[in-house]
């Protein structure tokens, strides 16, 4: 099983997590931000990764460190739980509708971090969600996976829609690139024979 937990502490947040990649979609997400407990849920079903998250953070400030630090702890886990990397697919891509908004993932886990971000999110809030938050997010995780990510938006006037569609569109893509090749299961999918 491809697990890995992570801890962590600061002035700002307190978050344990726990990524199980071969799981069943299950999520327990508490972060006391609810469009991320949504959006994290959503990522989880569609990934059909089990994620459990407890944040306790300064949100009396505002959602920023919240939304940053469980991103960086996800892309922590993310890549810890893929150890060598030996025989995953590495590459994916998804695009995915919702409603009138349509979203294009697609991920490359390469050892190398970055993120071509190119949403356009029409309002600032979804309910007291600073939409930036979104961009912050994958920053931070992308950091931490040290994978290329792109997220780009084909269509779409919705905000709430616009971000829920990049979500699962980011658990699709993830769980298509992690999945072991039956053929190629003792390799790492580099010509370095290192990611």
């Amino acid at each position: 099983m491809r697990i890995a937990e992570i801890c962590r502490k600061t002035n700002e947040t307190e978050i344990t997590l726990s990524l199980n990649l071969d799981g069943k979609g299950e999520a327990q997400i508490s972060t006391a931000c609810g469009f991320l407990d949504h959006m994290l849920e959503l990522f989880t079903k569609h990934a059909h990764f089990d994620l459990s998250i407890v944040c306790h953070g300064d949100t009396h400030v505002d959602y920023h460190h919240t939304v940053e630090d469980v991103a960086i702890c996800l892309g922590k886990a993310f890549s810890d739980s893929l150890g060598d990397k030996r025989g995953i697919a590495r590459y994916a891509d998804k695009i995915i509708p919702m409603d009138e908004a349509l979203i294009l993932v697609a991920v490359d886990i390469s050892g190398r971090d970055h993120l071509g971000y190119a949403l356009d999110i029409p309002s600032y809030r979804v309910g007291d969600f600073d939409t930036e938050l979104c961009e912050e997010f994958f920053k931070a995780f992308v950091r931490e996976a040290k994978l290329t990510l792109h997220i780009r938006q084909f269509s779409g006037t919705n905000s709430h829609h616009i971000i829920e569609g990049a979500f699962k569109a980011f658990g699709r893509t993830l769980a298509e690139a992690v999945k072991i090749d039956p053929c190629f299961s003792d390799e790492i999918p580099s010509t370095k024979g290192v990611i």
